[in-house]
Protein backbone atom coordinates (compact mmCIF):
# COMPACT_ATOMS: atom_id res chain seq x y z
CA UNK A 1 0.00 0.00 0.00
CA UNK A 2 1.37 3.36 -1.01
CA UNK A 3 0.78 5.92 1.72
CA UNK A 4 1.18 9.65 1.10
CA UNK A 5 4.60 10.92 2.14
CA UNK A 6 7.28 13.35 1.07
CA UNK A 7 8.17 10.93 -1.72
CA UNK A 8 4.64 9.82 -2.67
CA UNK A 9 2.11 12.58 -3.32
CA UNK A 10 -1.48 11.96 -2.24
CA UNK A 11 -2.66 11.63 -5.86
CA UNK A 12 -0.32 8.66 -6.37
CA UNK A 13 -1.16 7.00 -3.06
CA UNK A 14 -3.59 4.16 -2.51
CA UNK A 15 -5.78 6.47 -0.41
CA UNK A 16 -6.55 8.57 -3.49
CA UNK A 17 -8.23 5.53 -5.05
CA UNK A 18 -10.77 5.09 -2.24
CA UNK A 19 -13.23 7.69 -3.63
CA UNK A 20 -13.04 6.16 -7.12
CA UNK A 21 -14.25 2.81 -5.81
CA UNK A 22 -16.79 4.28 -3.38
CA UNK A 23 -18.30 6.51 -6.07
CA UNK A 24 -19.11 3.46 -8.19
CA UNK A 25 -20.62 1.51 -5.31
CA UNK A 26 -22.63 4.40 -3.91
CA UNK A 27 -25.35 4.09 -6.54
CA UNK A 28 -25.43 0.36 -7.27
CA UNK A 29 -24.16 -2.91 -5.81
CA UNK A 30 -21.63 -4.65 -8.06
CA UNK A 31 -19.73 -7.90 -8.15
CA UNK A 32 -15.97 -7.47 -7.75
CA UNK A 33 -15.51 -8.25 -11.45
CA UNK A 34 -18.11 -5.68 -12.54
CA UNK A 35 -16.55 -3.08 -10.26
CA UNK A 36 -13.08 -3.73 -11.62
CA UNK A 37 -14.33 -3.41 -15.19
CA UNK A 38 -15.68 0.05 -14.34
CA UNK A 39 -12.50 1.33 -12.63
CA UNK A 40 -9.67 -0.53 -14.37
CA UNK A 41 -8.56 2.54 -16.35
CA UNK A 42 -8.09 4.49 -13.11
CA UNK A 43 -7.09 1.79 -10.61
CA UNK A 44 -4.50 -0.90 -11.40
CA UNK A 45 -5.48 -4.43 -10.35
CA UNK A 46 -2.91 -4.74 -7.55
CA UNK A 47 -4.18 -1.47 -6.06
CA UNK A 48 -7.80 -2.51 -6.60
CA UNK A 49 -7.42 -5.50 -4.29
CA UNK A 50 -5.67 -3.40 -1.62
CA UNK A 51 -8.35 -0.72 -1.80
CA UNK A 52 -11.12 -3.29 -1.39
CA UNK A 53 -9.30 -4.78 1.61
CA UNK A 54 -8.90 -1.37 3.23
CA UNK A 55 -12.47 -0.27 2.58
CA UNK A 56 -13.77 -3.55 4.00
CA UNK A 57 -11.64 -3.21 7.13
CA UNK A 58 -12.80 0.40 7.54
CA UNK A 59 -16.41 -0.83 7.23
CA UNK A 60 -17.12 1.36 4.19
CA UNK A 61 -18.08 -1.62 2.00
CA UNK A 62 -19.46 -5.05 2.73
CA UNK A 63 -19.82 -8.26 0.78
CA UNK A 64 -23.39 -9.44 0.51
CA UNK A 65 -22.61 -13.13 0.33
CA UNK A 66 -26.08 -14.33 -0.64
CA UNK A 67 -25.94 -12.36 -3.92
CA UNK A 68 -22.12 -12.08 -4.14
CA UNK A 69 -21.97 -8.30 -4.58
CA UNK A 70 -20.10 -5.48 -2.93
CA UNK A 71 -22.29 -2.96 -1.15
CA UNK A 72 -21.54 0.63 -0.11
CA UNK A 73 -22.05 1.10 3.64
CA UNK A 74 -23.66 4.44 4.37
CA UNK A 75 -22.93 5.35 7.98
CA UNK A 76 -25.25 7.85 9.61
CA UNK A 77 -24.07 9.33 12.89
CA UNK A 78 -26.37 8.45 15.74
CA UNK A 79 -26.35 10.83 18.68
Amino acid sequence: MRMPSRVTPYKKSTLAEFPIILRELKTVDLTPVELYEKVKKKVPFEDFVEVLDCLYILDRIELLEDVEVLHYVDRVKVQ
